[in-house]
């Protein structure tokens, strides 16, 4: 939901619960899934002399 053209914070926070509360429940996560398994997976650092 987009709420970036309301100012009042309190008014905001009420219009995003509504709209999380009228959302489908999100699916569960898979039991072989890890949480970070999306996540941008870091190359290994080489070995040897360094570069700099």
């Amino acid at each position: 939901m987009n709420t970036t053209k309301v100012t009042d914070t309190t008014e905001r926070k009420k219009l995003k619960r509504a709209a999380r509360k009228k959302a489908d429940p999100r699916p569960k996560r898979a039991a072989g899934e890890a949480r970070g398994s999306n996540k941008k997976k870091v190359k290994s650092m080489i070995r040897g002399p360094r570069k700099r």
